[in-house]
């Protein structure tokens, strides 16, 4: 009988342990920093394949000067970077964040779109661990809605124009994780998200299932309390969902019918939980984080028309 319970008891160990390795190893394969897998001449030239009508444009403001760097230090010390490019008369300021292993470069699509066609000042900062901003981690939006809070406001402060904030996957929810904040500035008077997720639980379960084949349970559990350990949040205060149902300012939701990787149907609980001014656009055929390649001009129109209201 003590043997049996020996036995019993040393795979219930190894179990755990198993379970804690995995965890530990997912934490680190989902949150670690990507800025080296996409260099600064990558992401230009990535831009200027997908992008080739704004060629001009792009070669414009790489070598004539007038694209500026500006750095700040958040609330944990880490000093972080954004380009910033002002335009004469603008209508509007548009804060331009990125996604997951992306950078600031990365949003220079729709740097185009609002500078060159929304008459809008741009800021577009590298979120938290990713292009030449400081930190060796990923934080999924959640903390970097507190950083993208600062980067408006000093937006705000270097252009005296009204803002936008504008995200795409990761960036979009962030930028929803911001907008339900009570200190956000008065400002900011529009929100637009392109493909974001109802809350990081959500998109890793989901990744879990279709990557490895894993149910959530427990391994998302452990990973979570890791998280919460060693990075201070947890996938479960993570959430997009939670924090639109909070705001009370004009919100734009866009996705990609086709889209696999965020879900398409995420977008619905989104829509409905937000209870203020909003508008929803599914852009047909289209996969994650590309309505703008595939549909420039309609969601160009739709986004000045979404603004002007």
């Amino acid at each position: 009988m003590k043997k049996s319970l020996k036995i019993l008891a040393g795979i219930l160990v190894a179990i755990l342990l198993m379970l804690l390795a995995t965890s530990v190893y997912m934490l680190d394969y989902s949150l670690s920093s990507q800025r080296d897998n996409w260099t600064e001449k990558q992401a230009w030239e990535n831009l200027y394949v997908h992008y080739p009508f704004a060629k001009e444009w792009f070669d414009s403001i790489r070598h004539d000067g007038v694209l500026r760097d500006t750095f700040m230090t958040n609330s944990d010390g880490v000093r972080l970077h954004a380009f910033y490019l002002p335009r004469k008369g603008a209508e509007r300021t548009a804060v331009l964040v990125h996604g997951y292993g992306n950078r600031a470069i990365d949003m220079f699509q729709l740097g185009y779109m609002y500078h060159h066609h929304l008459n809008s000042n741009i800021l577009l900062p590298d979120l938290y661990g990713h292009g030449e901003s400081g930190g060796e981690s990923i934080r999924m939006g959640w903390l970097d809605r507190l950083d993208v809070k600062a980067w408006s406001k000093m937006a705000e402060n270097l252009f005296h124009a009204p803002i936008v904030v504008h995200g795409i996957s990761m960036g979009a929810a962030t930028t929803m994780m911001l907008s339900g904040e009570e200190d956000i500035p008065e400002s900011i008077t529009h929100f637009i998200e392109d493909c974001g997720y109802t809350s990081v639980r959500d998109e890793f379960s989901g990744e879990l299932k279709v990557r490895f084949g894993l149910p959530s349970f427990p391994l998302l559990d452990i990973s979570s309390l890791l998280c919460k350990a060693v990075f201070g949040w947890s996938f479960s205060e993570a959430s997009s969902l939670k924090q639109v149902a909070r705001c009370k300012r004009p919100m734009f939701f866009i996705h990609g019918d086709a889209d696999s990787f965020v879900p398409t149907e995420m977008v619905f609980p989104l829509y409905f939980a937000h209870s203020g001014r909003k508008e929803i656009w599914i852009t047909k055929g289209v996969q994650h984080a590309v309505s703008y390649e595939c549909y420039p001009t309609e969601y160009t129109l739709r986004v000045r028309r979404f603004l002007e209201k």
